[in-house]
């Protein structure tokens, strides 16, 4: 555990109703500053429980910020400060990404709890907080992101329920509207190798995800097509390199803007 002492003198959003400061905390490392948000379900019952082990140093995680179903938003590390919430993640190549990150936990049970909606006054205070981090860190839209993008496999959360479209017309996040979904289409990943593969794992790199572009389709593949199904492509999250996914992710490149292109 860091010897670093949890304080929030303030709250760094007006936004904030409670502040209920996490001990897992550590300095910033190598001086880097929040150019990511990473959006997470708790998934855990309620919000009670899940700031009560976003509290204790044995649980070894934090965020930044929990939001209640209600919409409530409670602070629990200051902005400033690295929260301990993405674990083994990386994107465009930083693998720190809690000291790249702020982090905002969504209460939602998640996929072993029945995986609710989200309900719409949570959606709509998850909107305002993150207008307001983006506004202060002059954080991006594409660099809003899941917990499943920057971890694979590993997480998925927030998950196929969570409103990107909603977020992205408020103004939040990096959005275009998916191909419609063939059920027919078994699309290219029948094939082990090809060019579509490989321009696939060349447009999955260049938007950030963790991917060599190998031209192989590999069981890492069709783990990060899935996560990016989740976030971008949710109606149907299988890993599949179908006509519908290589379609959306083409045209989620074609609108980076140019500076975001590593």
């Amino acid at each position: 555990m860091s010897d670093v002492i949890s304080v929030i003198d303030r709250p760094d959003s007006k936004l904030v109703a409670d502040v209920s400061p996490s001990p897992n905390i550590e300095p910033r490392q190598r001086g880097l500053t929040p150019t990511i948000i990473i959006a997470h379900y708790t998934g855990l019952p309620c919000v009670e429980k899940s700031i009560e082990v976003l509290s204790r140093p044995d649980c070894k995680v934090s965020c930044h910020y929990v939001v209640g179903e209600d919409g409530r938003i409670t602070q629990m590390v200051a902005e400033n400060m690295r929260a301990w919430h993405a674990g083994v993640s990386s994107w465009h190549g930083e693998t720190d990404i809690n000291s790249a990150s702020i982090g905002i936990e969504i209460q939602n049970p998640g996929h072993n709890g029945g995986y609710p909606d989200f309900p719409a006054m949570q959606m709509r205070a998850v909107t305002a907080l993150c207008k307001d981090i983006i506004a202060r860190h002059g954080i991006a839209a594409e660099r809003v992101l899941a917990h499943s993008d920057v971890a694979p496999g590993r997480k998925i959360d927030p998950g196929e329920k969570f409103d990107w479209p909603g977020l992205h017309r408020a103004g939040v996040g990096h959005w275009v509207e998916p191909m419609p979904v063939n059920p027919e289409d078994r699309g290219f990943s029948g094939r082990k190798q090809g060019p579509e593969v490989l321009e696939a794992q060349v447009l999955l790199a260049r938007y950030g995800y963790g991917i060599d572009p190998t031209g192989i389709y590999s069981e890492r593949m069709k783990t990060v097509l899935s996560a990016f199904q989740l976030h971008f492509r949710p109606a149907r999250v299988d890993g599949r390199l179908d006509l519908s996914t290589f379609a959306t992710l083409k045209r989620l490149v074609d609108t980076l803007p140019d500076v975001a292109v590593g």
